[in-house]
């Protein structure tokens, strides 16, 4: 049955994740790693890991994540979104920075 997030997804995003579920593949196949060894550290039912690398958006990220570990990506999700390297972020700061600052006089105390 298809998921309703696949109708809402956009083009680009449904595209890097059927890139993704390849690139799983793959990278599963050059450690030399069977669907069933994968699907044994993954805890996740064979049809489960079969839409994962098919790029399916309904999969929980949580098993994504399990596989990138068991692939040796470990740390990859944690810097995704790094604040520190999130560019559009910065620039926003940047932007909500005051041109001018301004302290209000303190009220003698009565």
């Amino acid at each position: 049955m298809r998921s309703a997030v696949q109708d809402l997804l956009p083009t680009q995003v449904r595209r890097s994740l059927v890139k993704f579920g390849a690139d799983l593949s793959l990278a599963r196949r050059k450690r030399m790693l069977t669907v069933c060894m994968m699907v044994e550290r993954l805890g996740i039912s064979r049809a489960t890991y079969a839409r994962m690398e098919k790029g399916d958006p309904s999969v929980a990220l949580g098993a994504y994540a399990q596989a990138l570990f068991v692939l040796g990506f470990g740390a990859i999700l944690g810097d995704l979104i790094d604040q520190r390297t999130d560019d559009q972020g910065l620039l926003l700061d940047a932007e909500r920075v005051p041109k001018r600052v301004r302290i209000k006089p303190l009220k003698p105390l009565p």
